[in-house]
């Protein structure tokens, strides 16, 4: 591997260009190798990447007596009745290869005492099937020994601290993409010519005002293929972790499902147990319900804590010491005291709609993990089942592009690398997250959607800062689908339209064009909000 100052990346490459650090982004460039690779990541490599943050592990039907049918059966039950059941069930069968890949690159998977790996269970899953490291470490240890392959590995050039602020395109296909360093507005962007890019670029966690993911995670990545046209899928379906710890910490450290798989309960302030009034699985009910569930508490004045005395007590910090070292530095010993929690956004089902290979709408544009929409999770994700589909879809990645012959590109004129981008205003990216969270989060209603869209759609038009641009764009995506979806279903949750309706039960796909349309006829005959982002 090669790490490179951006000067001295030639503008014009036969690379393939793949755009993330977390886990499809490294996935990928190992299954591409020795084909020769570019990688750029915002953050230094194993940092700024959700999938690090992961506590719970991969699921995998790996034990005996579990099977993927029983894994994509309990995939599509929780799914709001929109899963793709071919695209869960393929997913499933490929988890096996893809965690003897994940142990070949050095991943140290907790196993048992007769050295099988070790499987835990999660909220929702009908069997064992979460394959953990130390307890709740998976996604750090994963991202740190993929990172170290990536870098022991010569045919990856890695491109550190720099971020795609726009994706380039000439009669529907990818021509490059243009790059600033990152933190650094003043400077020039640098632009990259390829013909097949591959966004991994994550979630949306930061468009919303409690989150449990990385600052990097600010839905970039979606914004700048809807802006290229790109067809996407599902945005309004977005998953609150119901047990992020509040502590004051932005993000908010995750208190993680495998817990309450351990027999940890959910109460209010008084000491009840809540959530069995509200679903026969009680604490280990699908997320969108026990979110809702979390969050009446708090509406209420009654509060939410995760309580693991009787369950861990003296054990929880050897089972589960990431969460405990984040209680202990909060002054809270979860030994003796329950973790006080709230809903917090964790995972975006949405994202650039892709088919079975990762190819996108725009010819040469592949997409993995987050940023992306496979139809794996329909309208509510089952837990654990991102980071196997990270793999799943990065290895096809790779496959595709293994098979797919790429034209080299022209270099792109020197006319496009003119802009700089203002500074991203503090207080008005803390407005658009509190928006967010306000109007588009655990709970949604017509009014409040429709404001959000409108404000959303002027800020994306009167954004002198790409990065909140970008933002905007993302988060208009998201509200105004959530807005045009007249349920509840999965995690969207409307107070006007409590019900599932069946002859709703589809994906929703769109583009931006088709999102302004909506934010255009709400703002017929309106004031457009944008005044709230700009008051000091």
């Amino acid at each position: 591997m090669t790490t490179n100052n951006i000067h001295n990346l030639t503008r014009s490459t036969d690379d393939v260009v793949i755009v993330g650090g977390g886990l499809a982004g490294l996935f990928c460039a190992l299954k591409l190798a020795p084909r020769p690779v570019t990688l750029i990541s915002a953050a230094p490599l194993g940092l700024g990447a959700s999938s690090a943050w992961a506590q719970g592990g991969i699921a995998a039907a790996v034990a005996e007596g579990d099977s993927p049918e029983a894994h994509a059966a309990d995939t599509i039950a929780v799914g709001g009745g929109i899963v793709d059941e071919a695209v869960a069930l393929g997913i499933a069968r490929e988890a096996g290869p893809r965690i003897h890949d994940l142990l070949a690159y050095g991943v140290p998977f907790d196993r048992d005492l007769e050295g099988r790996l070790a499987v835990g269970r999660e909220a929702a899953h009908s069997a064992r099937r979460i394959v953990h490291v130390r307890g709740d470490g998976a996604g750090a240890a994963i991202v740190a020994a993929l990172s170290a392959a990536v870098r022991r590995t010569p045919s990856i050039r890695l491109i550190e601290g720099f971020v795609a602020e726009a994706l380039l395109t000439e009669d529907g296909a990818v021509t490059g993409l243009r790059l600033r360093e990152a933190g650094n507005f003043a400077a020039r962007p640098v632009m990259i010519a390829s013909r097949a890019v591959v966004l991994a670029t994550g979630g949306i966690g930061h468009l919303y005002a409690v989150t449990t993911n990385p600052a990097e995670a600010n839905g970039s990545g979606l914004a700048i293929a809807a802006r290229a046209g790109a067809v996407i899928a599902d945005p309004e379906f977005v998953q609150f972790h119901p047990t992020a710890i509040m502590v004051g910490r932005d993000p908010a450290p995750l208190a993680t499902e495998a817990l309450r798989g351990e027999g940890a309960t959910l109460i209010n302030a008084n000491g009840e147990h809540f959530m069995a009034a509200l679903h026969p699985l009680a604490e280990l009910a699908p997320r969108d319900i026990v979110a809702r569930g979390v969050f009446a508490e708090i509406a209420a004045g009654r509060g939410a804590f995760l309580d693991a005395r009787e369950a861990l007590g003296a054990h929880f910090a050897e089972k589960f010491p990431t969460v405990h070292a984040s209680c202990i530095a909060a002054g809270i010993d979860p030994a003796t005291h329950a973790i006080p929690i709230a809903p917090a956004v964790h995972y975006h089902m949405g994202g650039i709609a892709v088919d079975t290979r990762g190819r996108s709408s725009i010819d040469g544009l592949w997409a993995g993990g987050e940023v992306s929409s496979t139809g794996m999770h329909g309208a509510n994700r089952l837990a654990s089942n991102s980071l196997l589909e990270a793999v799943v879809y990065a290895a096809r990645i790779a496959e595709d592009i293994a098979g797919h012959a790429i034209p080299s590109p022209a270099r792109l004129p020197e006319a496009l690398v003119t802009s700089r981008s203002g500074v991203p205003d503090t207080s008005i990216v803390q407005r658009l997250r509190a928006m967010m969270s306000a109007n588009v989060g655990v709970i949604r209603e017509r009014d409040g959607l429709a404001e959000a869209v409108r404000s959303l759609a002027a800020l994306e038009h009167t954004a002198t800062s790409m990065v909140v641009r970008n933002m905007a764009t993302a988060a208009l995506l998201v509200a105004a689908s959530a807005w045009s979806r007249h349920e509840s279903r999965g995690a969207h949750c409307r107070a006007d339209f409590p019900a599932e309706v069946p002859a709703l039960a589809r994906r929703t796909t769109t583009t931006l064009a088709e999102v302004h349309d909506i934010a255009d006829s709400l703002t017929e005959n309106s004031t457009p909000r944008i005044a709230q982002f700009m008051i000091a």
